[in-house]
Order: C-alpha cells, then sequence, then structure tokens
C-alpha cells in the first residue's frame, strides 16, 4: 500500500485520538453503524483532500466500512496530526499522503499521489484537489461522478468555476448545510480559533482590543467567543448588512484602517486575499498579534510584512517575531495559516460531527443521483440536513414537537384568517 506520513511508530498514540474523537461523534456513529451493515459504497473509488485530524479519522472510517476505496491527502501543509495519519495507515489500511508542515511541493505532490487513484467522488476543504484536477488531471474527470466542498473558501472558488462554465461535475456545498455553517462555522471556529491564539500565545484576551476582519458566521463565532473572553471587540466589514448586525450585535465597527492603530489583535475570517497589508501593518502598535482563520494565508500579506521588517526570529513554537525598522514588533501567529489547526486541534468532535455526517450522506447521495445532476454546485438536501439535526438532538436527549394535521393544513391554506 502507498503512503507518505511522517512515522508509523506514532500510530497507537493517533488511533487513541481518533477513538477520542469518536466518543463525541453519536450522529457519524450511527451513518458508521448503517454503512457497516448496508455497503452502500460498496468499490466506489474516493479521493479527498481534508484537514487530517481525529475527526476526519472518523469520517474515513464511516467512508470505509460503507465499501469505500479511499485516499486521503491533507488540505493545508500545516493542519495534519501526524499521529493521526500514521493511525490511518496502520490500523484503517489507508493510503494516507499528509505531513505536518510540508512544503508547497510536497502538498501538490500528494494531492496527484491522491488523484492517481482514479475518482469518481471527490472530498474537499479549499478546493485545491477540483482545481488540480481541472487544471493539470484532465484527462481523469471522465470518471468523476460528483464532489462535495468542505468550506466557504472553497464552494467560492467552485461557483466561479461554475459560472465560468469550466466546472466538469457536480459539486456539494456541504459547507451551505445549515447544520454545517451555523454550527461548525460559528461555534466550532469561534471556540478553536480562541484555543489557537491561546495555545499560541498564552496571552490573557481580558481588555484586549481584539480586531475581527469578516462578519460571516466564522467571524460571528471568534468574536462572541473573544467577548466572551472580556476582549473589546472591533468588527471590520465591507458588506453593510453584516456591518449593521455587528453593530446590533453590540460591536464596535470601523475601517481596518481605523482599527489597525487600536487593535492589540487581529484576526481574518473572510476567505479573501489582501485583507491585512502593509498601510495596516506601518499603523500597528508595537507588540501587536496577527492570525488568520480564513483558510488561506493569503489573507495576510505575509510578503509585505516581511519587507517592513529589518529582522524576523521565531520566538515561540507558532509565534514569528518581525520587528519594523521602525523598532515596532508585529507578531505574526502560525504562519498566517488557519491558527485553530496550526497551534491547536481543530474544531471540537462533537461539531465536527455534523458537519462530516453531512459529508458522508452527500458522498451516498452522490453515488446514487451524481450522474443526473447538473455541473454546478448544489445545495445539501433538504431531507439530508434535517436528518442530521434530527440525529443530533436525539443523541443529546432532546425530544421536539411535531405539527399536528390540523397545524400543517392551517399553514398550507390561505382561506382561514383574522
Amino acid at each position: 500500500m502507498e503512503y507518505d506520513v511522517r512515522d508509523l511508530r506514532m500510530a497507537s498514540q493517533g488511533r487513541l485520538k481518533i477513538e477520542w474523537a469518536g466518543r463525541f461523534m453519536p450522529v457519524l456513529d450511527s451513518i458508521k453503524k448503517k454503512f457497516a451493515r448496508q455497503k452502500p459504497l460498496r468499490g466506489l473509488r474516493i479521493s479527498a483532500c481534508l484537514h487530517v485530524t481525529s475527526e476526519t479519522g472518523n469520517l474515513m472510517e464511516a467512508l470505509k466500512l460503507g465499501g469505500a476505496d479511499l485516499r486521503l491527502t491533507a488540505s493545508n501543509p500545516l493542519s495534519t496530526q501526524d499521529d493521526v495519519a500514521a493511525a490511518m495507515v496502520k490500523y484503517l489500511r489507508l493510503p494516507v499522503f499528509a505531513i505536518k508542515g510540508e512544503d508547497n511541493a510536497t502538498y501538490y505532490r500528494h494531492i496527484n499521489k491522491a488523484i492517481n487513484h482514479r475518482p469518481q467522488i471527490t472530498l474537499d476543504d479549499g478546493a485545491d484537489l477540483v482545481s488540480t484536477l481541472h487544471s493539470r488531471r484532465r484527462a481523469l474527470l471522465k470518471n468523476v461522478v460528483g464532489g462535495t466542498e468542505e468550506t466557504t473558501t472553497g464552494v467560492i472558488r467552485l461557483r466561479s468555476m461554475a459560472a465560468k462554465g469550466v466546472l466538469d461535475y457536480p459539486i456539494i456545498a456541504v459547507n451551505d448545510a445549515n447544520t454545517k455553517h451555523l454550527f461548525d462555522n460559528r461555534y466550532g471556529t469561534g471556540q478553536s480559533t480562541i484555543d489557537g491564539i491561546l495555545r499560541a500565545t498564552n496571552i490573557l484576551l481580558a481588555g484586549l482590543h481584539f480586531v475581527v476582519a469578516g462578519y460571516g458566521w466564522c467571524g460571528r463565532g471568534v468574536a462572541m467567543r473573544a467577548k466572551g473572553a472580556g476582549a473589546i471587540v472591533i468588527i471590520c466589514e465591507v458588506d453593510p448588512l453584516r456591518a449593521l448586525e455587528a453593530v446590533m450585535d453590540g460591536f464596535e465597527v470601523m475601517s481596518i484602517e481605523a482599527a489597525a492603530s487600536v487593535g492589540d489583535v487581529f484576526v481574518t475570517v473572510t476567505g479573501d486575499k489582501a485583507v491585512l497589508t502593509r498601510r495596516h501593518f506601518i499603523r500597528m502598535k508595537d507588540g501587536a498579534i496577527v492570525a488568520n482563520s480564513g483558510h488561506f494565508n493569503v489573507e495576510i500579506d505575509i510578503p509585505a510584512l516581511a519587507s517592513l521588517a529589518k529582522r524576523k526570529r521565531r520566538i515561540r513554537e507558532f509565534v514569528e517575531e518581525y520587528e519594523l525598522r521602525n523598532g515596532r514588533k508585529i507578531y505574526l501567529l502560525g504562519e498566517g495559516r488557519l491558527i485553530n489547526l496550526t497551534a491547536a486541534e481543530g474544531h471540537p468532535a462533537m461539531v465536527m460531527d455534523m458537519s462530516f455526517a453531512n459529508q458522508a450522506l452527500s458522498v451516498l447521495y452522490l453515488s446514487r443521483k451524481g450522474r443526473a445532476l447538473a455541473k454546478e454546485v448544489h445545495g445539501v438536501p433538504r431531507e439530508i440536513d434535517e436528518q442530521i439535526a434530527r440525529l443530533k438532538l436525539r443523541s443529546m436527549g432532546i425530544r421536539i414537537d411535531r405539527l399536528s394535521a390540523e397545524q400543517k393544513q392551517y399553514l398550507a391554506a390561505w382561506e382561514e384568517g383574522t
């Protein structure tokens, strides 16, 4: 079996991590058991480009129990948990290509190793696998029935491809499921981003000016958690509706230009590039901390920061100090990559339970109906979204009401009024 991980001797510790995460993933566990009985994915070739974490290990196990023939590569060079990668190779007998800290050339070599599998289904987190297939491995596109996309950045890229008529197979935007973005993006990103910042720096957030660039679901979550820790939270937005919502939620709202000279900690969560640039760095306080939780490190213009610095040094494991020519220092966390996965362990398993349940059931849906779907980005079918919500509530011991026949009739009619 072909694979490329750091050290198989780490596998036993990784196995324990996968087991621990699985303890908090009851929805995915119910899917695992059903897949193990029915084998609905028997023989289906799947190439996955996802964060290689303990939660992903449970998703891979579910798909393999369903009969799928899998390969896995990392969707971010710094998000891989090496012991988990080793465990998937040794105990799941899964070809994994992922090493924490791998360089760009290795990253794309690994993506191509996954693509060599001639996938019928792709699972992506950021659309790097899909874009590589479409740009460099087009001969293999004829095999592909469909794919899924996990995150906002990837969905944006794929919708652009669809709009330009270059997307060659249907994609289900797992990110857009209510049981994904309302929980994973908000509660998962919120908690894990703060976790990553604190592990990297050990700072006290209370009383600091904490700037959040972007008030989508991820930004909402980060702002909520920073506020809960006692920080003075400032929101920067380009969307007037989101900016207004942030004001109504009790946050200060201003331009990044204005926030640059006020903030103590900056977090980008926009999914766009050049959010923090040279003109912002030269205005920042001495000791400003800069981090990203928006998937790609292009949100922060790191080359511009480097050009302003007379000296750079690593002062803590995930903290690089840039000393500017005027003597002020700016601290970049996790090389500008996802701080929640670089310095911490990513989202809690309890929230990834729903996200990966969406992945598993979307793969099943594509295996049955993918050939009939248009070559564009589709939402997760509503019945899947609602099924996952019901399963999650049931696992929490919560029962909810159902509409009576009379209530359903009333909602469907127009005759009865005040």
